[in-house]
């Protein structure tokens, strides 16, 4: 049975409670149950439910979802947790079952997946059946939760999920255990619930629980509780660190996020303006042990508001990354969709951030990031008077610069991950693509630029101190020697990688029946000029105008060999397996390089 809140609200009881706002004879609803309130919508004239919005991905919101696809509904749900609806079949092949640390409650999903509409992205807009709602981000029940607020009916009102159940009260304190022994989601429902209480919200509508019409005295026992529970556990520390960022001055135009994952940079212009180097994730409890799916790593804008606040700042103008890794660029794309920002990205890696999937290296974000500029390597670009200049820094990734600039009449030079303050050279990883040589070519790269502070991404900023750079070099070619030492480089210089070939893109989609291509990029490891054959090898049944190509390569060099591949009618499959095998003059390689081709 509905029950009626005000004139275009009810609510109905079901596996969660699910909300239903009327718009003439059609209606949008939030969160979902079992589907069975689509039997009692005729009841106050409604005969058609346009959009369902979900606030979380939870069974119990939600596991009647086929019923409101069947009906036409388009479904919308929270953006960080789109694969637990529309990917949930990789999300259960892939979830951890044994040696299980997880304790997230993302095996409380559905069971079959479902089409979605669209996303409701972190602080955005939308209009449904008349109605203008705002997504709230309210990580705490989940990683991933939304509260939607709108006004109905005179009122300013809050879905607000799970995340409070009533004055007081929350629906599940097991959910917000997010890592084994973990508080993360305790953190995140305090700074949550505090967000909300600062929207001037007249009504509090949960999935679970009471109507509260005095959002603030539900609120604040909440909030008190939850502290005292992190006070009892010898947590409330780790509480305070985790909702205030840091900013330190370490010149007065150049601020350090000290309690940012990786560290984040600000560079203030005396227009209010700021220009940032990396933004990841705003401190370390927004990186979780506990997963490494989509719904795990959430971003925010915290340090953002914050540094508005303390330092006047009107717009956040640019966004620059040292490197690709997530931990560094995860909040790139909210800060161009909430603050406008522009990303400004070197060319050596502009195309694995608008093209991530083309790419098999570790750590890439989940979305494409759209780039607003290329900046070519070693060209001076200007932004409020600042000389800025991107230098090429392979090392802890072959899609890495070294960004210098000056400012308060310092030299400075951001270098990412490329190495601790201790100089050891101990942050390379292969699979980052790294070449023997690289910390070399970097060490001679920081002699030549002589910066007097080094800004990295997880250490204290480095005053630089006579021969720091002198080590960076001797153990760079010691790095370089071993590397030759240990190698059978006088035989086949496969590098320290340890391939001769890669395929791009690395990850393929493509329709059954359609034709796609491929490119094969393949070293010659040898010492002399000689002919590789390259032979694709697919799935049988799939066509190919050709299986096998011959070209020739000069000695330690690299050329590109394109395929096209014609999926057969009728087939669908997910990441499907396809390789290159190498043979180089006489010596066999194998199939030294694979791709993933998922055919819908």
């Amino acid at each position: 049975m509905l029950k009626p809140i005000s004139t275009h609200l009810f609510q109905y009881e079901d596996t969660c409670l699910v909300y239903v706002i009327k718009n003439g004879s059609e209606a949008v609803l939030i969160d979902f149950g079992s589907g069975a309130v689509l039997e009692e919508l005729a009841s106050i004239g409604v005969d058609k439910v346009t959009d369902v919005l979900m606030t979380h991905h939870h069974r119990d919101q939600g596991q009647g979802l086929d019923k409101a696809v069947a009906a036409g509904a388009s479904v919308w749900v929270p953006h960080h947790e789109q694969d637990l609806f529309a990917q949930v079949d990789q999300h259960w092949q892939a979830r951890e079952i044994l040696v299980n640390y997880n304790v997230r409650q993302d095996k409380f999903s559905l069971l079959e997946p479902i089409p979605i509409a669209g996303t409701l992205k972190d602080y955005s807009n939308h209009n449904f059946g008349g109605y203008s709602f705002n997504v709230v981000p309210t990580p705490g029940h989940t990683t991933g939760s939304i509260t939607l607020t709108t006004v109905l009916d005179g009122n300013l009102v809050g879905f607000t999920g799970d995340l409070i159940a009533g004055p007081g009260k929350v629906w599940s304190m097991s959910a917000t255990q997010w890592s084994y022994n973990g508080c993360e989601g305790v953190y995140h429902s305090i700074c949550s619930l505090a967000a909300l209480r600062n929207k001037g919200l007249q009504l509090l509508l949960p999935s679970h629980g009471e109507i509260m019409e005095q959002p603030s005295a539900a609120i604040e026992p909440l909030i008190e509780k939850l502290e005292q529970l992190l006070r009892l556990r010898g947590q409330y520390a780790d509480y305070e660190s985790f909702k205030e960022p840091e900013f330190r001055e370490i010149t007065p135009h150049l601020l350090w996020n000290a309690r940012s994952f990786a560290n984040s940079f600000v560079l203030l212009s005396e227009s209010g303006k700021a220009l940032l180097i990396d933004y990841g994730y705003a401190n370390l409890h927004a990186i979780f042990i506990a997963g490494t799916d989509r719904a795990s790593r959430r971003p925010n804008l915290f340090p953002i508001e914050q540094l508005k606040k303390q330092y006047n700042v009107t717009k956040i103008d640019v966004v620059i990354p040292t490197h690709y890794h997530d931990d560094h660029v995860a909040g790139f794309n909210l800060l161009r969709d909430v603050e406008g920002t522009e990303t400004w990205v070197a060319d050596n890696f502009a195309d694995l951030f608008e093209n991530p999937s083309h790419y098999d290296v570790p750590c890439i974000w989940y979305d494409p990031i759209p780039v607003d500029r290329r900046i070519p390597l070693e060209q001076t670009v200007v932004w409020e008077g600042c000389e800025i200049r991107l230098y090429e820094q392979p090392g802890h990734t072959l899609y890495a610069v070294a960004i210098s600039f000056e400012v308060d009449g310092k030299r400075v030079l951001a270098i990412g991950d490329q190495q601790g303050n201790d100089g050891n050279l101990n942050n390379y990883v292969y699979q980052n693509r790294f070449r023997s040589h690289d910390y070399v070519l970097s060490a001679e790269l920081y002699q030549k630029l002589n910066p007097e502070l080094i800004i990295s991404g997880h250490w204290d900023p480095l005053w630089v101190q006579e021969g720091y750079f002198d080590k960076l070099k001797r153990d760079g070619e010691s790095l370089k020697q071993l590397h030759d030492e240990l190698l059978t480089l006088e035989k086949i210089d496969l590098g320290a990688e340890g391939y001769c070939a890669w395929i791009k893109p690395y990850q393929v989609e493509v329709s059954n029946g359609e034709t796609t291509e491929i490119a094969v990029e393949v070293l010659n490891p040898f010492s002399l000029r000689e002919k590789v054959t390259v032979r694709l090898v697919t799935p049988p049944s799939w066509n190919m105008e050709a299986d096998e190509q011959q070209l020739e390569i000069d000695p330690h060099q690299v050329a590109t060999i394109q395929f096209t591949i014609t999926v057969p009618a009728g087939i669908t499959v997910k990441r499907a397996r396809i390789a290159v095998d190498i043979t180089i003059g006489d010596q066999k390689l194998g199939q030294q390089a694979e791709a993933l081709v998922t055919v819908k």
